[in-house]
């Protein structure tokens, strides 16, 4: 069992464990399907065989060793257009849990990863369920390096590499703590708090302001991040005039 005693309201006061799933995201989808979970159901395993990015590319965590688990909300407030708004609360509430422990070089790189200056240390999946134009269910799959040390690919870290301690990390204090943020910021955004939640994700968002090279369309160019629009676009100035991309339509030169 994972037993955890969050300060908070609804996120994580219900959790369904699986010592091993194939994917967090399609085991809370089915609950969603069948039972009609409480809202900040979160359901977490040790080991996930099939988990997924949001380019369909497969999340490589060593089991026991990291958070890997998905949060089910009910964000009946936004339409389907404003679905980046929740994708900004979920960054933000895993920033604020990290932020203490890992200090400047953690960042939220758009438009779902979480960086220590170049290197990822965890990942967004966010899936929705509509009815009509609105959000019915969503379900925000989350994975986090966290005692994991050795990777195959030499762009990935943890917390434990960045800021080792002796016996690793309590991974159910550290959920407990992520569960207390992340219902601040997704009670933010549902109180309508946008300009605040866009003031917090500007400032902590990778290479904001920085002129860096992009590439897109097969082209690779100069660019700087001027922010984020309504739609969760990234836009970039480039040659003197401000280009919008949307997801899997740019690609960051690291």
């Amino acid at each position: 069992m994972y037993k955890i005693y969050p300060k908070s309201f609804f996120v994580g006061q219900n959790i369904k464990y699986l010592p091993s799933c194939q994917s967090t995201n399609d085991e809370a989808a089915q609950l969603i399907a069948q039972h009609d979970p409480a809202e900040g159901t979160i359901v977490i395993t040790d080991r996930q065989t099939a988990g997924r990015g949001q380019r369909g590319n497969h999340w490589e965590a060593s089991a026991g060793q990291n958070l890997t688990f998905s949060l089910i909300v009910r964000p009946t407030f936004l339409n389907a257009s404003e679905q980046f708004w929740l994708n900004t609360a979920v960054s933000l509430g895993i920033f604020d849990t990290l932020s203490p422990l890992l200090g400047d070089g953690l960042r939220i790189k758009w438009p779902n990863d979480i960086y220590v200056e170049k290197q990822k240390l965890g990942g967004i999946l966010i899936e929705n369920i509509l009815q009509g134009y609105n959000l019915a269910w969503s379900v925000a799959g989350i994975g986090l390096n966290i005692n994991q040390t050795e990777f195959m690919y030499s762009t990935a870290t943890s917390l434990q590499r960045q800021v080792p301690l002796p016996s690793g990390y309590d991974l159910p204090g550290l959920l407990a703590q992520l569960c207390e943020k992340l219902e601040q910021r997704y009670l933010q955004l549902r109180a309508g708090q946008r300009a605040t939640l866009r003031a917090a994700y500007l400032q902590t968002l990778f290479r904001y302001q920085e002129e860096h090279w992009f590439s897109a369309n097969q082209e690779s160019f100069r660019g700087l991040i001027t922010g984020i629009d309504e739609a969760g676009r990234l836009a970039i100035a480039v040659d003197g005039r401000i280009r919008y991309f949307g997801f899997k339509e740019v690609e960051f030169i690291l």
